[in-house]
């Protein structure tokens, strides 16, 4: 059902059994995927691609331009995957030249009141952000990964798979996959997320290796590159550690330690 009051752009594609309520905007060559619910007063930005089955509460803004001194109106998009849950007053901004000019959020996503999502990030499926959380522009967060309420996470940074941040904390370096974040006194590692790996079906084996893998990375004194080494000896009786390898060779900005 399409409310009567929403203003919808000629050129947008409306697919089939979605729900648009009063006063929501839908902008210029925007794509809206079968199932979507956008609720009153939301709006969906120039260019924006909607998957399926996505639900975008009142006054959300998904996919308008960027807050970028350099952006001058050229090509900027979001792509928003299926089955993700947008709140209230959240805002997601495309993408901008200094990339691709796409913003990229996957599947399965709650991305809760206020959060702030902005351009040319990458964000994975299963991710949850708290109220509040604030990413900057080129953020990258994989799967399973949840950023309390209010956080911080400055530019460029990635935060791995299954890792979890405390309430306020201020992520300025990459936090490898699988670790718990503390925000007080300090922001600082403080052990692998245990309960949110048994909830996602992770063994008490694979849990205790990757256990011992922290203690590589953060326990024992290594150089980064010795722990690495130390890491892939580890690989076979626990794959799971590829993901820690992947993001500590791959990291530009360091590692939150």
């Amino acid at each position: 059902m399409i409310d009567s009051r929403a203003v919808i752009h000629e050129s947008a594609q409306i697919a089939d059994n979605v729900t648009i309520g009063p006063f929501a905007i839908i902008g210029e060559n925007a794509q809206i995927g079968e199932g979507c619910n956008i609720s009153g007063h939301a709006v969906i930005g120039k260019n924006a691609i909607l998957g399926k089955n996505n639900r975008i509460f009142q006054f959300a803004s998904v996919g308008e331009e960027p807050i970028d001194r350099t952006f001058h109106n050229e090509f900027s998009q979001l792509i928003l995957g299926d089955n993700n849950i947008i709140r209230e007053c959240a805002t997601i901004h495309g993408g901008t030249a200094k990339e691709d000019g796409i913003t990229r959020v996957g599947s399965n996503n709650l991305i809760m009141n206020y959060v702030h999502i902005g351009h040319d990030c990458h964000i994975g499926n299963n991710v949850t952000l708290v109220n509040s959380a604030g990413l900057a522009g080129h953020v990258h967060v994989d799967d399973y990964a949840t950023i309390g309420v209010s956080c911080g996470v400055h530019q460029f940074c990635r935060v791995g798979a299954y890792a979890f941040i405390s309430h306020m904390a201020l992520i300025t370096q990459d936090v490898p996959p699988y670790l718990m974040v503390a925000s007080s006194p300090t922001t600082s590692p403080c052990g692998i997320n245990v309960e949110g790996l048994k909830r996602s079906g992770f063994s008490t084996e694979t849990i205790r290796g990757l256990r011992d893998a922290y203690k590589v990375i953060y326990r024992q004194g290594l150089r980064l590159v010795e722990a690495i080494e130390k890491l892939k000896t580890m690989q076979k009786q626990t794959p799971e550690v590829d993901l820690f390898i992947e993001l500590l060779e791959s990291s530009k900005r360091g590692i939150l330690r």
